[in-house]
């Protein structure tokens, strides 16, 4: 029998060392990317788009994918032809994630509020949807049919009331999105989807096609590739933008109580995304992280993408870190700040309540993070490359607007009026005050 190849992935005792955030991430980087670089690259592009609008987005898909992407808009009957061939068993697990993300929505709509300052003295917060959205889905080396509900769902729970959806042209399928792409999209009734990719398709987005008669979306939502990540950023400002959701990571506290097998199953799951995925075992337990490098060899060699999977396992973004303690593992979680976080700990619900910093976290042997790609009612477009510090995944409070109404009429003014003078007088802007004194003056 031929034995396994063992993994290389990296082996770093930490133990003894208080680590600082920096330092953390320099231990385990994520995979070079430069995204300035990737900007300049896709500068000419974006300006192409901006000025000839659709031929330039048919001459780009057919130097890049060798492809005709016209009609740029999906028709009905495509949609139609496409939920029609859709397999009965993944249209039931389609419908099911759209079912439980539907639920997960609801509940978390922010409500409004009133704020009674004083007699005569309200304040109102609402919640608006942005108007438009454009919802992007990628190709590439999988297909996504659960990135689309992740953002058309909470998009439609939210109140936006035009939903435009992009996915690039595939050659395998006569230049044409991918049918399982169609086929979500259809099922979630959404009808302006279109055939375009990468930042062509972002660019599309913000300036709008006018030969289509397409109009540019106040926000764009949804995952990519470097140079996705980079049309967003090149291009935010003139649209809004969920995040720079880039290439995934995993990071997994465990203790000498882990399932060591478990645990190289959710590390490779991450790793079969791209040769870039980060997948890292934090634990206080020599004994389990040999054992995790064991079982990773035959799971490695026994699966369809081994060789990308193996890639991304022995980059630099990879590694299993010994630490002293759970807390040294948790103090390394919150500075790495993991787009995916998984507990596997004696006493997970401990654990879980010193952890600040990650994109979603999912907690012991039943909750992997594959569970949360399709079908867990969380969604899966999360935040990367430390963006957890300050973002959060999308949501349907990515769609919305906190507005605030001020209510005062003549007597809740009139308590504060002079403050208001006082305030006024002291930053050198006396019209403020008497925007206010005038009032009692008529």
């Amino acid at each position: 029998m031929v034995q396994p190849k063992p993994v290389d992935l990296r082996l770093i005792d930490a133990r003894g060392r208080a680590l600082s955030s920096a330092q953390v991430n320099q231990l385990v980087p994520r995979a070079s990317v430069d995204i300035q670089q990737a900007i300049s690259q896709i500068e000419p592009l974006l300006a192409e788009v901006k000025a000839s609008g659709e031929s330039a987005i048919v001459d780009v898909t057919i130097a890049r994918d060798g492809v005709d992407p016209r009609p740029l808009k999906v028709t009905k009957e495509e949609l139609a032809r496409a939920v029609a061939e859709l397999s009965p068993s993944l249209r039931r697990a389609i419908e099911e994630a759209i079912e439980r993300v539907f639920k997960v929505s609801r509940a978390n709509l922010p409500q409004d509020t009133t704020v009674k300052l004083a007699e005569g003295a309200l304040v109102h917060q609402r919640w608006q949807p942005v108007d438009s959205v454009g919802l992007y889905v990628p190709g590439g080396k999988a297909v996504y049919p659960s990135s689309v509900i992740m953002n058309v769902v909470p998009a439609q729970v939210a109140g936006v009331q035009r939903l435009a959806l992009a996915s690039p042209a595939q050659k395998d399928f006569n230049g044409r999105p991918h049918p399982t792409v169609l086929a979500t999209a259809a099922l979630l009734g959404v009808e302006d989807v279109y055939c375009m990719g990468g930042p062509a398709a972002i660019a599309a987005f913000a300036y709008g096609i006018p030969q289509i008669s397409f109009a540019p979306v106040s926000l764009v939502t949804g995952p990519g590739n470097i140079y996705v990540a980079a049309a967003k950023r090149a291009l935010r400002g003139l649209i809004g933008i969920d995040s720079e959701a880039g290439t995934t990571e995993i990071l997994v506290i465990a203790d000498e109580s882990a399932n060591a097998r478990l645990i190289a199953y959710d590390l490779v799951s991450q790793a079969e995304h791209d040769e870039a995925a980060a997948s890292v075992l934090v634990t206080d337990s020599e004994p389990l992280a040999h054992a995790v490098i064991n079982e990773l060899a035959d799971i490695v060699d026994a699966t369809s993408h081994s060789e990308r999977v193996r890639t991304a396992l022995e980059g630099q973004q990879s590694a299993i870190v010994l630490v002293d303690s759970l807390q040294s593992a948790i103090d390394f979680s919150n500075h790495y700040a993991t787009e995916h976080l998984e507990i596997h700990t004696s006493d997970n619900k401990s654990v879980l309540s010193r952890i600040t910093n990650a994109g979603a976290i999912f907690l012991g042997d039943y909750s992997p993070v594959s569970l949360g790609d399709y079908m867990a009612g969380s969604s899966h477009v999360l935040p990367t490359g430390q963006q957890a510090k300050f973002g959060s995944g999308l949501g349907v409070h990515s769609f919305l607007r906190p507005q605030q109404v001020i209510d005062y009429n003549q007597q809740g003014l009139a308590q504060i009026s002079s403050m208001v003078a006082d305030f006024a007088e002291a930053e050198g802007l006396p019209a403020h005050g008497e925007a206010v004194t005038a009032r009692f003056n008529l």
